[in-house]
């Protein structure tokens, strides 16, 4: 139980797209099978990520994290993940006991984290900051453009290269919204 990426490395290329208008109905749709699958497991199902985001252009996978009471207590949602369809990708106990899952067909990532997780808190803060910035939206959206088009060993590499953009938008979205 201890491998971090299951099935190894994947080297996949980096396409980024227009917004596209039905990434929220995509959103829907799955948020709706994890809370028929989780129940009352799921604290909370919430759409973050580029898609997220009307109007940024991004790779078509939607990101959603789940909150369950503990996210290191795998056999506690393990299974019903399984038996909704999608499959355990990462395994990350010394970094918030995250977990992501992702569908089939490799378009939608799902983040599980425990209460009060500090990085779900990002992911919502920098969404809900590029909602309403389009001076970062459009800074974001040209450095994942330019970053695309270079030749990344597997997604890990290409989202760390963003790393510098995403701590700049977000201190200002921090510092903006009061969060530490």
């Amino acid at each position: 139980m201890s491998e971090v990426l299951m099935g190894g490395n994947e080297k996949r290329k980096i396409v980024i797209v227009d917004y596209d208008p039905d990434w929220p109905a995509k959103f829907e749709r799955h948020a709706a099978i994890l809370a028929q699958a989780l129940g009352p497991k799921a604290l909370i199902i919430e759409h973050v990520g580029s898609t997220s985001v009307p109007g940024l252009a991004a790779k078509p996978i939607i990101d959603i994290d789940v909150i369950v009471a503990d996210s290191a207590d795998e056999p506690a949602y393990l299974e019903a993940f399984v038996a909704a369809g999608y499959v355990l990708r990462v395994r990350e106990p010394d970094w918030h006991e995250h977990r992501m899952f992702r569908t089939q067909e490799l378009d939608v990532h799902i983040h599980v984290f425990s209460p009060g997780c500090e990085e779900h808190t990002r992911h919502v803060t920098f969404r809900n900051w590029l909602r309403t910035h389009p001076e970062d939206r459009l800074l974001y959206e040209s450095v994942k453009r330019r970053l695309a088009q270079q030749d990344w060993p597997d997604m890990n590499a290409y989202a760390n290269a963003k790393t510098g953009v995403v701590e700049e938008i977000l201190a200002r979205a921090c510092r903006d919204a009061g969060v530490p």
